[in-house]
């Protein structure tokens, strides 16, 4: 009897030090590992992580498991990602490139790199979210004026506009249904929600959440279409039900959190991108990615 007691505590310990664990920021990378420009961190179909700007601008760099990386490309000269995306059979990297006012396309074999689309319309494409079509959703922030707009761009790199007006367009992200298209506007401290069609098209805008201070940058849904919202500034991942009710906001070590992406065997683990510390902090948790 004393054993089983001895058991239980013991198990009692391990299940509250796991829970513990829970939401509690950790490195996954060395400081100084990337640029000031950190961002946009992706895993592909095979579970490696690549996140722009590594060592220097204008690169992508590959991630072990281990925290360590190495350059995976150099873009060509006067190009700097901000945001990347698989297609769905994994073959292809597509990149936002805001410096050069396109986005970019990698063959994951080959390594080379081509022009997927360049827009003259664009402002700076700065995020990227993609669906089971292979459809890519950007946002296109013009930080200057305050201002953005967001686009669709169908396979085979064709543009179209979906909203133009809007506040500083940053973050953006499909529901696990690709049902629901996000959105947050990093200056104005709003995320808005539109309905999305099965062409693609978007409708019903309505305002989703707003904050009163600090900015707002990369989103991403997890499985029950949990919302969780880099707050830029702040140093927290503030994570919002489909109802856009706050369930919990995730305290990192660094304040300048950029993106988001999760991962790790189970999808159960959150990669952040740091742009004050140039690295990754991680921490898990309970709902796996949209993806797993």
């Amino acid at each position: 009897m004393k054993q089983l007691l001895t058991a239980l505590c013991l198990l009692g310990v391990i299940t509250a030090s796991a829970q513990d664990s829970l939401y509690t920021a950790k490195d996954f990378t060395a400081e100084n590992l990337f640029s000031s420009n950190i961002e946009g961190p992706a895993f592909d179909k095979n579970g490696n992580l690549y996140v722009v700007n590594f060592g220097q601008d204008g690169t992508v760099g590959a991630i072990a498991k281990d925290g360590t990386g190495e350059i995976f490309v150099t873009l060509p000269e006067g190009s700097i990602a901000n945001s990347i995306q698989f297609s769905r059979k994994g073959g292809e990297m597509f990149l936002a490139d805001f410096k050069g006012h396109k986005v970019l396309k990698v063959d994951m074999k080959s390594k080379k790199i081509s022009t997927y689309l360049h827009n003259p319309a664009f402002n700076q494409p700065n995020d990227l979210c993609i669906s089971k079509k292979d459809h890519l959703y950007a946002s296109d922030p013009n930080w200057k004026d305050g201002t953005g707009k967001l686009w669709i761009i169908l396979k085979g790199g064709r543009p179209f506009p979906l909203a133009d007006s809007l506040g500083t367009t940053n973050g953006i992200e499909l529901s696990p249904d690709e049902k629901v298209l996000y959105f947050n506007e990093s200056v104005q401290r709003k995320v808005w929600k539109y309905d999305v069609a099965e062409n693609g098209s978007i409708s019903n805008k309505k305002l989703f959440a707003v904050f009163p201070d600090f900015g707002l940058d990369g989103m991403k849904c997890d499985k029950a279409g949990n919302l969780y919202i880099t707050r830029y500034g702040k140093g927290t991942i503030v994570v919002l039900s489909p109802a856009g009710d706050q369930i919990r906001e995730i305290p990192l070590k660094g304040k300048s959190c950029s993106n988001l992406v999760f991962g790790g065997e189970d999808g159960k683990t959150v990669f952040v991108t740091m742009q004050d510390r140039k690295c990754i902090e991680m921490f898990r948790v309970e709902i796996a990615g949209k993806g797993y």
